[in-house]
């Protein structure tokens, strides 16, 4: 080795010391971890959920039938029926096979998006999902817009300006909604606001979707008009919720030492508020939100109910008072569907938005 080779050699070293070495692999290695990481990660989400949906299948073959009563006989509406006949129809439904028989046609066909034909409107079950999913996305799907703004603007707002007179309010008002029975803040409001009490007359429908006399923009109106207190009732309910989770986070946050630091720079406060402390404080109302999404396409069986909203949630009532079995059956798993999908959703651009989750 000669002197001259000597200081090349002292500059390899200080290079490799000083840092990583030039090169398009080389430049792409952190990221590539992190992309290799992320996606191990929304593999093994996306796995979970597809174990989730089939022990959701399951669970919905065996938990309807459970229920104490007989459908057939239910189907004949307390009609003196022979036992022949009782036979013959227990023979079309295909009850009589051996339940074994019944769980793998009912698996086998649950693969293929078939879930047999209701009982009660002797039409398949998936039809009458579709034929009833628009109103229950309109309503539900109104009501979660509206209460997941209210509930951010108003959670961000009183713990910014918390043990004021507004935030003690507000979170009183929010505590007491959210432990009321959404079905009994439904009756009370057909009291008040359909039947009318004292000087309040009654303003809205009882309940349906429409009036059925009415078309074009009037019918517009009208559906708007039916489902006034149906989305109050989801609403005051839903919002409550939020209100208290995004409350929680923001004041977790307002003790952090960046937002100090934020103020020691000269920002205004709702700068900070704004920009720094919100979008830290919105991964678990982020997460919430997500849960409350999927809830929008199974809909709130007990509100659809009381305000008879021709939705989802009336046509599994209807089917649990039969039992309708193959209804109930679709109806469960596409309500805990949707439920797991969003969730899975959530999971998946929840590292979007925190970098340390999924390492």
């Amino acid at each position: 080795m000669t002197a001259d080779s000597t200081p090349a050699l002292v500059q390899q070293a200080d290079a490799a010391t000083d840092g990583p070495p030039a090169g398009p692999s080389a430049a792409r290695g952190p990221r590539a971890r992190n992309t290799t990481a992320y996606l191990k990660y929304v593999a093994a989400k996306i796995a979970g959920a597809v174990v989730s949906l089939f022990a959701v299948l399951v669970t919905s073959f065996f938990l309807f039938r459970l229920i104490p009563s007989d459908p057939v006989k239910q189907m004949t509406g307390g009609r003196p029926v022979s036992a022949e006949q009782l036979d013959s129809l227990r023979h079309q439904l295909g009850l009589d096979q051996p339940m074994w028989q019944q769980f793998t046609s009912y698996i086998g066909d649950a693969f293929t998006g078939d879930f047999g034909a209701s009982f009660a409107y002797h039409a398949p079950v998936m039809d009458k999902i579709v034929e009833k999913l628009p109103a229950t996305l309109l309503l539900t799907g109104t009501a979660y817009v509206l209460y997941s703004l209210i509930g951010l603007w108003l959670g961000t707002r009183t713990a910014w300006r918390n043990g004021s007179t507004s935030d003690r309010f507000h979170t009183a008002l929010a505590l007491t909604l959210y432990s009321v029975p959404s079905f009994w803040l439904g009756l009370l409001l057909i009291i008040v606001f359909s039947v009318g009490v004292g000087p309040i007359p009654g303003m809205f429908p009882t309940g349906g979707m429409s009036s059925g006399d009415t078309s074009g923009f009037g019918y517009v109106i009208d559906v708007a008009h039916h489902m006034v207190l149906p989305v109050i009732t989801l609403v005051a309910v839903g919002y409550a919720q939020t209100l208290l989770v995004m409350r929680s986070s923001l004041l977790d946050e307002m003790g952090s030492d960046y937002l100090t630091t934020a103020r020691a720079k000269g920002l205004r406060d709702d700068v900070v508020r704004r920009k720094h402390a919100v979008p830290n404080a919105m991964l678990p109302t982020f997460t919430l939100m997500f849960v409350n999404l999927g809830h929008v396409v199974a809909g709130q069986i007990l509100v659809e109910t009381v305000f008879s909203w021709p939705g989802l949630g009336s046509l599994f009532y209807q089917g649990l008072s039969t039992p309708d079995l193959p209804l109930v059956q679709g109806l469960f798993f596409v309500f805990a569907t949707a439920v797991i999908l969003a969730n899975t959703l959530a999971d998946v651009l929840y590292p979007l938005l925190d970098p340390r989750v999924g390492r």
